[in-house]
């Protein structure tokens, strides 16, 4: 399938639920494709809600038959916050990951960590965090945007040979109210960045202000990228990105346009409008 928004494909489900069944097999059948064909397989998450859609993951038979061991995992976008605060996407995904297994939650980030290795064996030289000692934004943006071209020289990262910028295996992208993706925000500068990797945003409308994103020309450079949107509150965004109409500004959202596929996984009520 080619790229950008004309070629999207829309998947709308009953209720979040069957979004989860479907995104579980979707991730599912994408890493076996992966695994299998080149060995790796590289997955970028987002925050928000994408993090309990993705729970059916870590049930059977998922849990016992995806090949963990090669996955490597990044963040789309982190706040500027250490690792244990509520605020970071890194805690959001380990907390909802390992709440599937229990029912408590304690204070140390390290346990639940090392219990998610055990559980779905992914090795913890294969997830890539932000760099929480960096107190300064830039210099986060700076330091995970090594990292990558480090990966790249491991050849565990090609770069896409359209772009020249990292190609991802598949991105997972959740959608704000506001259309926003990422911490690329409706009308902010960073839409507009073209050489960049990964930059800083000082002045988020959305709280914490500091935080590090992947740029629009690395989201489409994926191969493959899920929009997962549920609830309600999102449909007027839904309507405007899928609808037929030309809105005075163009969201964030309209600006996801991959080289490879892109699905969009929708409840009813994310759908209601279109």
């Amino acid at each position: 399938m080619a790229g950008g928004q004309g070629d999207a494909k829309v998947e709308v489900f009953d209720a979040e639920e069957d979004v989860a069944v479907a995104l579980a097999k979707y991730i599912a059948r994408l890493s076996d494709v992966h695994t299998k064909g080149k060995g790796v397989f590289t997955v970028v998450l987002s925050g928000g809600t994408l993090i309990d859609t993705m729970r059916k993951l870590v049930e059977p038979p998922y849990l016992d038959t995806i090949d963990w061991s090669k996955w490597h995992v990044f963040w789309l976008d982190e706040r500027v916050v250490h690792k244990t605060d509520p605020l970071s996407n890194y805690k959001l995904a380990y907390d909802g990951f390992l709440s599937k297994f229990i029912g408590l939650l304690e204070a140390e980030p390290n346990y639940f960590i090392s219990l998610l290795f055990y559980l779905v064996a992914i090795p913890p030289n294969n997830v890539y965090a932000i760099n929480d000692t960096l107190p300064a934004p830039e210099d986060a943006a700076d330091d995970y945007e090594a990292c990558l071209k480090s990966l790249v020289e491991k050849k565990v990262l090609e770069l896409s040979q359209a772009s020249s910028f990292p190609k991802f295996d598949l991105m997972l992208l959740g959608m704000g109210p506001d259309g926003h993706v990422a911490s690329l925000f409706p009308r902010h500068p960073l839409l507009e960045e073209k050489n960049r990797w990964v930059t800083y945003i000082k002045d988020s409308p959305k709280m914490p202000p500091e935080r590090i994103t992947f740029t629009f020309p690395v989201i489409n450079s994926s191969a493959y990228i899920a929009l997962v949107v549920t609830g309600a509150d999102l449909a007027k965004a839904v309507h405007i990105a899928l609808g037929n109409h030309e809105p005075s500004d163009v969201l964030p959202v309209q600006m996801v346009s991959p080289e490879g596929e892109l699905t969009w996984f929708l409840d009813k009520p994310a759908a209601s409008k279109i």
